[in-house]
C-alpha cells in the first residue's frame, strides 16, 4: 500500500496547532548535521544515474574533491563545533566508520548523534525493490549496532534517493525519525503502514551547502542566510518555536576559505539566550515524549500509532 502525501503526513497550518515547547523554554531547537559521506572510487553500476558522470571511471577529480572531507574538511570542522560546545548529528554513510576508523573514535569521544545516510553515498535506492531497501536498511542498521552497541534512531537516504517504501520500511525497523521530507519547520508525524512510530524532524535543502554550492553560491551567503533564517526563526518561535538545520559538507565547508563562515554562524545563533543546540534524536525523542498525543489528537487520528 502506498500513502498518498495528505495521508502521509495531512496538511496542518502551523498557527492552528497545539503549541510546542522545548526544553527550558527554548524559542527555537538547532542541530547541526555534518554529511559525512563516503563515494566509492569505482561504484557499482546503478540503475538510475551514474554516480561519477563527469568522464569514463575512475572520477579521480570527482572522487579526490569528497576524499578531502575526510582527510581534511571534518577535523576542521570539528574543531570550530568543538570551541562553540555544538554536538554534531552526522548523517553518516555508515561504511565511513569502517573505512576511517579514526573518523569513529573522534565522533564517539565528542558523543555525536549518528543519523544513518545508507552505508555509501553512491548506492542509490531509486528503484529498488521493497526487499532490496529493506535489506540496505538493515545492513546498515546492523553496522551501526556492530560498531556502537546503540540503537539507530535515525534515517536519511544516500543521496536523497528515497521511494515510495522507505517510510513503512525504516519504521518497521524500530528507526523513529525520518528526514526525507523537507516539508516543515516542526517535527511531524508520518503515517506508516505498521502503526509504528515515525516523525520527520526538519531537515534542510535550502540551507544546505551542497545545493547552495551547486548553484555557485559561496559560504558567506549561507552564513548570511543561515543567520537571516534564524532571526526569523528566533522571533516566531516566542509563540510557535522552531527547529533549524544546518546542513554541511566536510568537503564544502571545510575548506579554509569557508570555515570562517561557519564559526561566525555559530557564534551568533550560540550568542542568543533561549536556544536549544541539540541533535535529531534529542529532538524527536522529546516531541514523542511530548507531543505526539496532542499532535495526533489535533489532527483527528483515531488510530494510535
Amino acid at each position: 500500500m502506498n500513502f498518498a502525501p495528505e495521508d502521509r503526513a495531512p496538511y496542518s497550518a502551523i498557527a492552528d496547532r497545539p503549541r510546542l515547547t522545548w526544553p527550558n523554554g527554548a524559542k527555537v531547537a538547532v542541530w547541526v548535521v555534518p554529511n559525512v559521506e563516503h563515494y566509492e572510487f569505482l561504484p557499482r553500476p546503478s540503475r538510475v544515474r551514474d554516480p561519477w558522470p563527469r568522464s569514463p571511471h575512475p572520477d579521480v577529480l570527482g572522487y579526490g574533491v569528497r576524499d578531502y572531507g575526510n582527510r581534511v574538511g571534518l577535523w576542521r570542522m570539528m574543531e570550530v563545533m568543538d570551541a562553540h560546545g555544538v554536538r554534531g548529528t552526522l548523517s553518516l554513510s555508515m561504511s565511513n566508520f569502517v573505512h576511517y576508523p579514526e573518523i569513529f573514535e573522534a565522533c564517539e569521544a565528542r558523543k555525536w548523534a549518528i543519523m544513518s545516510h545508507g552505508m555509501y553515498n553512491t548506492r542509490y535506492h531509486w528503484e529498488y525493490s521493497e526487499q532490496e531497501e529493506r535489506d540496505a536498511i538493515h545492513e546498515s542498521m546492523d553496522l551501526h549496532t556492530k560498531l556502537t552497541g546503540r540503537k539507530l534512531k535515525g534515517w536519511f537516504s544516500p543521496a536523497a534517493s528515497w521511494t515510495f517504501n522507505t517510510p513503512d520500511l525504516v519504521a518497521e525497523a524500530g528507526i523513529t525519525y525520518y528526514c526525507d521530507w523537507y516539508h516543515d519547520d516542526q517535527p511531524f508525524p508520518m503515517r506508516t503502514r505498521s502503526g509504528k512510530t515515525l516523525v520527520t524532524v526538519p531537515y534542510t535543502m535550502e540551507l544546505n551547502d551542497a545545493v547552495l554550492y551547486r548553484h555557485q553560491f559561496e559560504a558567506q551567503d549561507f552564513a548570511n542566510w543561515t543567520c537571516d533564517a534564524f532571526d526569523t526563526l528566533y522571533r516566531e518561535g516566542e509563540q510557535q518555536p522552531r527547529v533549524l538545520c544546518l546542513a554541511l559538507h566536510p568537503y564544502i565547508f571545510g575548506h579554509p576559505h569557508r570555515i570562517k563562515h561557519l564559526e561566525r554562524t555559530l557564534a551568533y545563533i550560540c550568542g542568543h539566550d533561549d536556544v536549544w543546540v541539540t541533535t535529531g534524536e534529542e529532538i524527536a525523542d522529546w516531541y514523542i515524549a511530548n507531543h505526539l498525543d496532542a499532535m495526533k489528537a489535533h489532527l483527528g487520528w483515531e488510530d494510535a500509532q
